[in-house]
């Protein structure tokens, strides 16, 4: 997956500013595909010059609004049907549990710990979102949901792992 073809899916969705854009990926599309300020804007300019996306209107402070085009719906769906996706994973927190040895047992289990509380706070806030509207009207909100559930399991097994790494880091033999 690329941070294009996020941008493109963000706006499928509905037209936005950049500013609404990066919320958006920080409050849902982050999750599985994370973009800063400094990434966002120039591929906004690129998908712009590429026809995929159009400005529709200017306000305050020099905002812009997009809105995907015609060309940029098609781009999207090749993309879904075309491309096979990236299946690697780049996660910090699991690469340290990797070095934990190089840690004393009291450190690493404070690393776990932290990781535990961050994982319970994000599966709080899923769960949440989940009870905030139960109803599923059309196929974008049942997608949204397919992705928000994946989501909620994914949190649900990293704490799992967490869990048992703690089991082990805490024992005697550590």
């Amino acid at each position: 997956m690329s941070l294009r073809h996020a941008l493109l899916g963000a706006l499928a969705d509905q037209p936005r500013t950049g500013y609404a854009l990066l919320k958006h990926f920080e409050q849902s599309l982050g999750q599985a595909w994370p973009a800063s300020h400094s990434q966002i804007y120039p591929e906004l300019a690129r998908l712009r010059s590429d026809g995929l996306i159009d400005e529709l209107a200017t306000g305050p402070r020099r905002s812009r609004t997009y809105a995907i085009t015609e060309g940029g719906i098609v781009e999207i769906r090749r993309w879904l049907r075309e491309t096979e996706p990236d299946r690697r994973v780049r996660s910090d927190a699991a690469l340290r549990v990797f070095f934990l040895w190089l840690l004393e047992p009291k450190e690493a289990t404070a690393l776990l710990e932290r990781e535990q509380s961050y994982l319970r706070s994000l599966l709080a806030r899923y769960e949440s979102i989940r009870e905030e509207d139960p109803v599923l009207r059309n196929r974008k909100q049942r997608a949204f949901r397919l992705a928000l559930e994946g989501g909620i399991r994914s949190v649900r097994a990293r704490l799992v792992s967490i869990d048992a790494a703690l089991v082990e880091v805490r024992s005697p033999e550590w």
